[in-house]
Order: structure tokens, then sequence, then C-alpha cells
């Protein structure tokens, strides 16, 4: 999942920006990695994250209350990046290789070959590619 934006939760996003719901992917890097989605080598869909930092908030509620805001998936570090990148005026997009349903069963966090290390990586390859090739930056 490219994740557009993440639904900020308590945690290090506050140390860079004033609380606020969501903390936005930069706009010129989702324009540009949305456009190429259909050529990359993996299935991409643009969504939007969860962020909390710890596996244990992950309640029902919590989730209902995260999906009933517009999350697609729960992870634990994109607020924070993208925060960052506002603050600092940096450039930064976070991918989530989505595995499980929320932690709700025994194989939840099976990635499959390499537990998804080759897929990551194809893709941040790709999308450093197509980056490159658009903005003229490494």
């Amino acid at each position: 999942m490219l994740i557009r934006a993440a639904l900020r939760d308590e945690g290090t996003s506050t140390h860079y920006l004033p609380p606020a719901r969501w903390a936005p992917a930069p706009s010129h890097l989702l324009t540009v990695v949305t456009a190429a989605l259909p050529a990359l080598p993996e299935k991409v869909i643009p969504g939007r994250s969860w962020t909390t930092d710890a596996p244990y908030r992950e309640t029902a509620d919590a989730i209902r209350r995260a999906r009933d805001a517009g999350a697609d998936c729960v992870e634990m570090e994109s607020a924070a990046l993208y925060a960052y990148a506002a603050a600092r005026g940096r450039d930064v997009l976070c991918l989530a290789h989505v595995t499980n349903t929320m932690a709700v069963s025994g194989d939840d966090f099976e990635k499959g070959q390499a537990n998804g290390a080759l897929a990551a990586i194809a893709m941040t390859a790709a999308i450093a590619h197509v980056l490159q090739a658009r903005l003229g930056r490494p």
C-alpha cells in the first residue's frame, strides 16, 4: 500500500508538528508515484493508515474508530515520518506491506517468501527509479 496519509495517534509525530488528525504524504511525491502504479512490478494500492505506537493498542474499538476515520491498515511509523517531512521540508514516502487483518489470528505476520524482503526491495528500487526519472533526484 502506498500510504497517502497516516491517521495520527499519540506519539512521535507531535514532536514535529502540532496535533492534527492526519499526517499527509508530500503531494508532489504522491502525484508522481500514483501515476506510475500500473507499471510497478507488484500490485500497489493507495490508501491511508493508522499509526499507533504499540500493537497492544489495536483493540476492537480502536480498530473500528480507525476504520471509521478512513484508515485501511495499521502500522507504527508513517505519521512520524510524514510529520518530519513536513516540518523539515524533506521528501518521504511510506509503503506498507499489508500482511494481515490487524493482528487477529495466528499467522497474521506471515509475509511470504523471504518474509517479503525481496518484494519490498524490488518495489523500493522501482519507486526510486520512477522518482529519479521524474524529479531528477536520487
